[in-house]
């Protein structure tokens, strides 16, 4: 994550339906706040895709963002494969970006460190949803 970036410190708004999506200067400011590889595609959604060394490290990240997302309200749709996961971010309701996106991107962002997801974050999961160690 962007280093000056104070996304992630903020929490995830519901939005109606007659908040219109984020378009232009307003989209760009904010992914460029966000940074990080985070890419917008087609001024409709966020999507990036972080690497792992392993199945399990990348679902225990996957476990993580979805604690995060169920605690913020805002739920992204979220791909696991064997060493990857791939985060799509938009708010449905509006069929389009809003500030909630890049919040719960930034917080993606911050899970996953700069060297991975942190021991600490892999031992508060629930050991239903852990790898056996071999």
């Amino acid at each position: 994550m962007n280093s000056n970036c104070k996304l992630s410190n903020k929490t995830c708004v519901p939005c109606s339906k007659n908040i219109p999506p984020l378009k232009g200067l307003s989209l760009a400011k904010l992914h460029k706040q966000l940074g990080n590889d985070w890419q917008v595609i087609e001024e409709h959604h966020l999507e990036k895709e972080y690497l792992f060394p392993n199945f399990c490290e990348a679902l225990a990240f996957t476990n993580k963002i979805g604690a995060v997302a169920e605690h913020e309200g805002h739920h992204p749709d979220i791909l696991l494969a064997y060493g990857r996961v791939k985060v799509l971010l938009w708010t449905h309701k509006i069929d389009g970006l809003s500030e909630s996106d890049f919040v719960l991107a930034a917080k993606c962002d911050k899970i996953r460190g700069p060297h991975g997801v942190s021991p600490a974050a892999i031992k508060a999961l629930p050991s239903s949803v852990m790898c056996p160690r071999r």
